[in-house]
């Protein structure tokens, strides 16, 4: 259930007057589960030794635990303030998530931003999960969940363009992106757009650090389209180094998604990313096919399968099937159980579900069974 707080008039401390914030809602989600994985590794280096099988608690079978605080304030004439802040947590250690620092958290992780709605779209300031992962999420079966997902296998091309997976900081495309400004326009006719851009922020370099992107939408008659081009500069290089400006981080996609009346669905993508300033490092395609299917309501079934190759080295490939069910006993609680397997080829590390790494150059199956509770 959702805590609100309708905060009250309260008198200044120099006078009479009054202050007021329309809504503020405390929101989050608990994500754990049990997770059976046939091999494993310490890093997501290609080196990196099979450590064996592993059985643990892990977070995140679905998307991460998080939680949240969301405000919005009515203007008049149609315009609202917003805010949002947003951060993950572990719920098997209580370890705040991720940040672009590498090895460092950050209390909100995820989002942490302000922006402004009305008749004319709406723009939004701050750290922000990036438009091209709710663009890949709307067109995937599995909608991008952290287990054997468009996420996961996204996360394959990072790793093979040398992600550590100590930081947010990817190689190609991004998930968040620090100090970016948004905007959204409305829909017409089931088309929209969003524009992003994030400047760096770097002393004597005009474009060290910057990103930029845009995707195209279209959702309408059971059928989702996104079409999604991204660019960042001096993204390949982990945090700490130099900002330069080269232009080394590209990533496009192209996916859709159709629902048909009986609740079948169907899910199909291709996306590109390398790095333009040197493509001859980093060059790699990803293909993705998924099916669903809602039985009732409660319960819906989804399968997919996602294929990477890098298009420098033909021995580097990877292949993942994933399938899934998810049964809400609730409005706010879901059970699940998941079934992944990967064959990496080559120096590939695609990972089954996030933050689990497996042995590079093999074949690995992997079973998770959670709940998730939504507040």
């Amino acid at each position: 259930m959702k805590l609100k707080w309708i905060a009250v008039a309260a008198l200044a401390a120099t006078g009479h007057v009054a202050y007021a914030q329309s809504s503020v809602t405390l929101y989050g989600n608990v994500d754990t589960g049990m997770l059976y994985q046939s091999t494993s590794a310490a890093t997501f280096n290609p080196a990196s030794a099979n450590l064996g099988k592993v059985y643990r608690a892990k977070d995140g079978g679905i998307y991460a635990s998080n939680w949240g605080i969301r405000g919005t304030e009515d203007i008049g004439g149609g315009y609202h303030v917003n805010f949002k802040l947003q951060g993950t947590f572990d719920t098997t250690s209580g370890k705040l998530g991720l940040a672009d620092t590498t090895g460092g958290t950050a209390i909100f992780n995820q989002q942490a931003n302000v922006g402004i709605s009305g008749p004319f779209g709406s723009v939004t300031a701050g750290r922000q999960i990036v438009p091209m992962a709710w663009a890949m999420a709307a067109t995937d079966v599995r909608s991008a969940q952290y287990f054997g997902s468009i996420l996961t296998a996204w996360l394959g091309m990072n790793q093979a363009a040398g992600w550590p997976g100590t930081n947010t900081n990817a190689p190609i495309g991004a998930l968040y992106d620090s100090s970016a400004i948004v905007y959204e326009t409305p829909r017409f006719g089931g088309v929209s757009a969003v524009l992003e851009y994030a400047p760096g922020g770097s002393p004597g370099s005009f474009q060290g650090g910057t990103r930029e992107s845009a995707v195209l939408k279209y959702s309408n008659y059971g059928l989702a389209v996104s079409a999604v081009y991204y660019n960042g500069h001096d993204t390949n290089p982990m945090p700490g180094a130099s900002a330069t400006g080269v232009d080394n981080n590209r990533f496009i996609y192209l996916g859709a998604k159709y629902t048909f009346s009986n609740g079948l669905s169907a899910s199909a993508s291709y996306s590109n990313g390398r790095n333009p300033s040197n493509s001859g490092v980093v060059n790699i395609d990803m293909y993705s096919a998924g099916l669903g299917y809602r039985i009732t309501p409660a319960l819906q079934l989804t399968s997919a399968v996602y294929y990477l190759r890098d298009k420098n080295n033909s021995t580097n490939h990877s292949t993942e099937f994933a399938a899934g069910a998810e049964y809400h006993l609730s409005k706010t609680t879901m059970v699940y159980g998941q079934y992944g397997y990967v064959n990496n080829k080559g120096t590939m590390t695609t990972t089954i579900t996030y933050g689990q790494p497996v042995a590079p150059a093999m074949s690995t199956t992997a079973v998770m069974l959670g709940m998730r509770h939504s507040f």
